[in-house]
């Protein structure tokens, strides 16, 4: 059985969708149940010069703007999204979406969607809202489901450097940071913080010569290449992953990743279910030196 998912750029096709609860929509599951996944629902969606209809689903979702200004309406308003807004759907939470103009984002879902042969889980409600969205201010607390990314967000020079109270920011936490290790930058955007209970979204950034060795997990990722070239290696097979390809992993499937040509590279990733606290990531090697360190002392190396 296959543990993990390419898809390239070139087999990407979207489709009209949804032509009785909406207009203008087109999209491609790219991982969900009919490629083997349980915890994820990966769709790419487009919508041109329309909308879909108010609804709400029984899974947890989220979504990261590629391009465009869609309007999401959310909780009762609608707030104008501009490319790098993402934001989390909870579960059961009525929205709808509206485009003027072509507009493209990524959704994930878990649990992964039903299939056809399965009880609904999206439930219909009325026609989408018309009217215009308010910009999407982060400083406002009913805007909790939603985060905007900058390009400093991700820059570790930029945020050694404090913001002032009346930065047009979020205010900087612990909730705003970045990880740094080992060359990775690891941006959260979608989590607890933004009320996400089953899933993470978040933004990866390499620098040339990153590596991240053998390792699996307790939980599902899948990975929306932006940027560069990176190598990655999946139970002993490899690929070069480009913008625009996409990979998923299975619970453990053994995978690692390489920067191997001296230059950046940026991915947008999700794990579902939610990450452990603890035990969330299994290193080959930390186990077999472990092995190895206790075979040393017990005198059978």
């Amino acid at each position: 059985m296959t543990r993990y998912r390419l898809v390239r750029r070139e087999e990407v096709r979207l489709e009209p969708a949804l032509p009785e609860h909406g207009e203008g929509l087109r999209r491609m599951v790219l991982v969900g149940g009919s490629t083997g996944a349980t915890h994820t629902g990966l769709t790419l969606v487009a919508l041109e010069d329309g909308h879909v209809d108010m609804h709400l689903h029984s899974f947890e979702s989220s979504f990261f703007v590629f391009s465009g200004e869609p309007v999401l309406y959310l909780d009762g308003r609608g707030v104008t999204l501009e490319p790098d807004a993402c934001g989390a759907i909870p579960v059961g939470v009525p929205h709808a979406w509206r485009s003027e103009g072509p507009a493209e984002w990524i959704e994930m879902a878990s649990p992964r969607p039903r299939g056809p042969d399965q009880p609904p889980d999206t439930f219909w409600l009325g026609g989408a809202p018309d009217e215009p969205g308010e910009p999407l201010d982060l400083r406002d607390p009913r805007n909790r489901n939603l985060f905007h990314l900058r390009a400093s967000d991700m820059d570790v020079e930029r945020l050694r450097v404090g913001s002032t109270a009346g930065a047009p920011t979020v205010s900087a936490s612990m909730a705003t940071a970045a990880l740094l290790y080992s060359g990775i930058t690891v941006k959260m955007l979608v989590d607890k913080r933004l009320d996400a209970q089953l899933h993470t979204m978040f933004m990866v950034g390499y620098q040339p010569g990153a590596v991240a060795h053998p390792h699996d997990h307790p939980f599902e990722e899948a990975y929306y290449m932006l940027e560069g070239e990176v190598d990655v290696v999946a139970d002993g097979d490899r690929y070069t992953l480009r913008p625009g390809d996409v990979f998923w992993t299975a619970v453990g499937c053994v995978h690692a990743f390489y920067e191997t040509r001296d230059g950046t590279v940026k991915w947008l990733e999700t794990s579902a279910p939610g990450p452990p606290d603890r035990h969330s990531y299994r290193f080959e090697r930390d186990w077999e030196y472990l092995a190895e360190r206790l075979r040393e002392k017990a005198g059978t190396a």
